[in-house]
């Protein structure tokens, strides 16, 4: 059997945990992990959101979005998954998706999980009708080059091919672009606190007057 990509429920909530403790050991910090009550709130928030990949009846990765309308605005992880609970930042009008994680077990990796995930993301953006889905992409090898070049110009380089970077080509090669550098998106030393606003948008739309298709 192949990968198969479901919603979750709060049932899954021992499977999904058990994936975390795998997909992040220590010394990442166990208070960091999914709680039952943030599961339970993406259930009843924004179901269709909350997504875990399955192989063979297991489960071997997941993901959760969240509905927000889409202005460039700069922000933090923590203010669009409202601290992971995405009660107080899900706007059920908005016009975009945002994935808030992906986490896949580290067994798994290299298999087509992840992979499977964002097309399902991209799916569910087509299928609701959305611009877009967008991302906040980690640069885990930033702080290899962070001394010789801006961020706006290791993204750019990352994007030409010139240098590889464990999220954001894997991001690129699932047909997202970056759109904006984030500062202090998330406490993460690899990428000293930045990320990436990656998009994929919805060629399902109408493209407006007088702007190019991609």
């Amino acid at each position: 059997m192949g990968i198969t990509v479901r919603t979750y429920t709060l049932d899954d909530f021992e499977g999904l945990l058990d994936l975390q403790k795998e997909a992040f050991p220590p010394p990442f910090p166990e208070e960091l992990w999914w709680k039952r009550d943030q599961i339970a709130a993406h259930v009843s928030t924004f179901p269709e959101g909350a997504m875990v990949a399955e192989l063979d009846g297991k489960i071997v990765g997941s993901a959760t979005s969240l509905l927000i309308h889409h202005e460039g605005k700069p922000h933090t992880w923590a203010e669009v998954a409202d601290d992971g609970y995405i009660r107080g930042s899900h706007d059920p009008h908005g016009d975009s998706l945002y994935g808030i994680d992906v986490c896949v077990r580290p067994a798994y990796r290299g298999r087509g999980v992840a992979r499977a995930l964002y097309e399902s993301r991209k799916e569910l953006v087509i299928r609701l009708g959305l611009k877009r889905f967008l991302a906040g992409c980690r640069i885990p090898n930033f702080h290899e080059y962070a001394c010789r070049m801006s961020c706006e110009e290791y993204v750019q380089q990352v994007v030409q091919g010139e240098i590889t970077d464990l999220v954001l080509t894997f991001m690129i090669r699932q047909g997202l672009r970056p759109l904006q550098v984030l500062d202090d998106y998330l406490d993460d030393e690899e990428s000293l606190n930045k990320a990436v606003l990656v998009e994929w948008t919805n060629p399902h739309l109408p493209v407006p007057a007088g702007k190019p298709s991609r």
